[in-house]
């Protein structure tokens, strides 16, 4: 399965849960749903999955949590917050990086509308 197939199970699957229980609950409460219903979807799906950061060859356990990875391809950081900052973006930017992913989504649940809080990053060509 590629990035771009997982990740139209995953938006569809967000619209699906956000249509169902709409915005303002927790983030927690958005991630466990997801995560269950990926897995019920037969994807792997992994949650708060720790990614160390390499340093000058050096493993530094301090890194970050992914909220899921899915399939080991995919990286989707979920917030429930009333507006996304490019500084969001860039920290997803650079998980992928660091994790040597290609495609991640930042998905904020708090919208009116879901599709208006759904953002794809790249990182490096896919």
């Amino acid at each position: 399965m590629t990035e771009n197939e997982i990740g139209t199970i995953v938006i569809e699957t967000c619209i699906h849960i956000h249509k169902e229980l709409g915005p303002g609950l927790l983030e927690s409460v958005y991630e466990s749903i997801l995560f269950h219903e990926l897995n019920k979807k037969g994807l792997k799906t992994q949650k708060q999955v720790p990614v160390p950061i390499i340093f000058e060859e050096i493993e530094f356990e301090e890194g970050f949590r992914a909220d899921l990875i899915i399939e080991n391809k995919v990286i989707i950081e979920l917030k429930s917050i009333e507006m996304i900052n490019n500084v969001h973006k860039k920290q997803l930017l650079t998980y992928l990086k660091l994790s040597h992913l290609k495609l991640g989504y930042l998905i904020n649940f708090n919208e009116e509308l879901l599709k208006n809080g759904i953002t794809r990053i790249i990182n490096g060509k896919l």
